[in-house]
């Protein structure tokens, strides 16, 4: 495991790249999958590294609790390498209940990690609908809490997305993520 922090090129106002993934649900999404949305929570994230495995309950409970915010995950990492990240474990965790976010999606090129500048998982990226597109308006941490173990006192992301939802622009100073880097497959 290498711990990295998050660092985009991506900021405030930058358009999200658009993309085509195949989702564990059977069908393809692109950015106008979530066309009805007000946010687009895009969080590059995975099935075997602890600091992902503990936003999975934050991610499941921000799904459930936004109608108008789509909570996106995307699995990135090299599948070869490492099994467990797989689209069929992939498809399990959904099928089992650990994963329930709108749509869990497969980057097996990892060119749609590479276009956000997703560096480690969990990379969270939130958008806002303006003009018919979505812009970013915050990356950073989801909450808090930084290591896996540790239990959050506040949750950056929830912060971000009323502020959005209020019409408001996002106040906050965005501190990067942290967790495993990104499994990326060998030249």
């Amino acid at each position: 495991m290498v711990l990295q922090e998050s660092d985009s090129e991506l900021e405030a106002g930058d358009a999200a790249p658009d993309f085509e993934l195949e989702g564990v649900d059977g069908e393809t999404h692109s950015l106008e999958s979530f066309a009805d949305a007000e946010a687009l929570l895009l969080v590059f994230t995975c099935n075997h590294c602890p600091y992902a495995k503990a936003k999975f309950d934050l991610l499941n409970e921000l799904a459930g609790e936004y109608d108008d915010v789509a909570v996106v995950g995307i699995n990135s990492n090299d599948a070869a390498e490492y099994p467990a990240d797989s689209f069929e474990t992939m498809r399990e965790y959904v099928d089992e209940g650990k994963i329930e976010y709108d749509a869990y999606l497969r980057d097996e090129s990892q060119d749609v990690a590479r276009a956000y500048g997703a560096v480690c998982t969990p990379d969270p990226f939130l958008f806002a609908r303006a003009d018919g597109e979505f812009e970013l308006v915050y990356h950073g941490r989801l909450d808090d809490a930084l290591n896996p173990d540790d239990e959050p006192t506040r949750f950056h992301v929830r912060e971000a997305i009323e502020s959005v939802l209020a019409g408001e622009s996002v106040d906050l100073e965005w501190q990067p993520s942290q967790g495993c880097s990104i499994k990326w497959k060998a030249d």
